[in-house]
């Protein structure tokens, strides 16, 4: 029983201890609390300060990368004021890259309006683009006259296939050579090589001073200076292979041996305008105005317009001049060389600055076709009121025959021209074409003529045998002709 009261005794100090322990702790965590609170109050003056530190610290970041921005743009100013007072003919790349460099900066400050000295930059950039400007106008203007020089007849001559050149060529008096369809086959699968007017290394260069000119507004000032310089080495290349600038009068004034060869020289000037100085033009449009269709269709234009003109109208002369016999088969070389080359002018002068000028093509062909046509029912007319009275005495062969068979002849050489004038058709029988018709009424009325000349001899058997003769030497001719073709 003691035993048990002590040890409850025990127990009793035991946790009288433990709760003397309990509120000292207490005591110490509430002392804790205090202090806390009275570091944090110390602390927070502290925390702002570092806090506005820091941030005073990203806006000094951020300032000194922005002043780094608008260094380099300064320095970039500076290196590209360098290229442009040096000018584009020492190093081309180099200019046209500081240009690009420039347009850069004049769009970084316009719009980072609110740095203090945008406005300063951008005058100073604007007066170095306008600088550049007038440079790279005086460089595109240098390189091209420099570089725009008249073909020479025998450059021009050497681009033509073998079978076209002049050497090659040979025209006899009255007409075509027997060989006229050969010719037109060859013509026809014949390769053209247009020249190179500028020497292929300066073009990329002159492409790149017309997409600056264009990009900076200066469309009209780049298409006057390149049509100026190309129109005018193209009239150059034209007068040096001998086409001449006649009025319609001087054309159809001229006699008629003269004008004879002048229209064949036409037909060679046509063909090389056309194939070879017209097509290399529309190559070099291309690839000098490149960022620009509209551009080089103008340009195209405004180089070709007189030249063409100056050719098609000479044609006009000759379609509009007074009809003969023996014009009939210079019209239809004329008619053949404008179909030939239709389908060029179609695609060489595309566009609708162009338009005139197809339109100017095609009538001038048409013309032709008509005067040909109307040419055709003048001869047959010639043939059958032919009034000569001067017959041989024994009936032989009237001139008037042979010429006109002679003339026959000349139109079969003729026969894909005139099929092609005729827009061929058939008959009902499926045989036959207009070229068949219109030699059956030519030979109709050199029969009716014949009839009416043998009603001059005053001897039947005379009559007889002057109907004869002349019948046997059409059919004769006929057979020799068909057995040498």
């Amino acid at each position: 029983m003691e035993s048990l009261a002590q040890r409850a005794a025990l127990l009793r100090e035991s946790l009288q201890k433990s709760q003397s322990v309990t509120d000292a702790v207490v005591s110490i965590l509430g002392s804790f609390d205090s202090r806390l609170s009275a570091l944090d109050a110390a602390m927070r003056p502290i925390q702002v300060r570092t806090h506005a530190v820091r941030t005073a610290h990203e806006n000094i970041d951020r300032t000194l990368r922005s002043a780094d921005v608008i260094l380099t743009q300064f320095d970039r100013t500076r290196e590209a004021e360098r290229e442009i007072h040096k000018g584009p003919h020492e190093n081309l790349q180099g200019f046209l890259d500081a240009v690009d460099r420039l347009r850069s900066i004049e769009r970084f400050f316009s719009s980072n309006r609110s740095y203090r000295s945008s406005d300063g930059v951008l005058n100073h950039v604007n007066a170095l683009l306008s600088k550049a400007l007038v440079k790279m106008e005086d460089e595109f203007q240098k390189q091209l006259t420099q570089r725009s020089k008249p073909i020479e007849p025998d450059r021009l001559f050497d681009c033509l296939p073998s079978t076209l050149r002049p050497s090659s060529e040979s025209h006899p008096e009255g007409g075509k050579n027997p060989s006229h369809s050969e010719n037109q086959q060859n013509s026809e699968a014949a390769i053209y090589s247009p020249p190179a007017l500028i020497e292929p290394r300066f073009i990329p260069f002159l492409a790149k001073l017309a997409q600056q000119l264009v990009q900076a507004g200066c469309q009209q000032q780049c298409s006057e200076i390149y049509s100026e310089a190309r129109a005018s080495a193209l009239e150059s290349s034209l007068k040096s292979l001998g086409v001449e600038k006649l009025s319609k009068d001087e054309v159809q004034k001229m006699p008629w041996e003269i004008l004879e060869s002048k229209i064949g020289n036409w037909i060679h000037f046509m063909r090389i305008a056309v194939k070879l100085l017209f097509a290399a033009e529309r190559q070099l449009c291309d690839q000098v105005f490149e960022c620009s269709q509209s551009l080089r269709d103008k340009c195209f234009a405004q180089i070709t317009k007189n030249s063409l003109a100056t050719l098609l109208s000479f044609g006009e002369a000759i379609a509009m001049s007074k009809r003969s016999p023996e014009k009939l088969f210079v019209l239809l070389d004329m008619y053949e060389i404008m179909c030939e080359l239709q389908a060029d002018i179609d695609t060489i002068f595309v566009g609708e600055s162009c338009s005139q000028m197809r339109e100017s093509a095609l009538s001038l062909t048409k013309c032709l076709a008509q005067t040909a046509q109307k040419t055709f029912s003048d001869f047959e007319e010639a043939v059958e009121k032919d009034a000569t009275k001067n017959i041989h005495i024994d009936g032989t062969v009237h001139p008037l025959t042979s010429y006109v068979i002679n003339y026959v002849k000349f139109l079969f050489d003729y026969q894909s021209t005139l099929k092609q004038l005729f827009q061929e058709f058939k008959r009902e029988d499926g045989t036959g074409s207009e070229l068949a018709t219109v030699t059956m009424s030519i030979m109709q009325a050199l029969q009716n003529n014949l009839d009416a000349k043998a009603k001059q001899y005053k001897d039947p058997a005379l009559m007889h045998i002057f109907l004869m003769n002349n019948i046997h030497y059409i059919v004769k001719s006929v057979r020799r002709y068909v057995h040498m073709k």
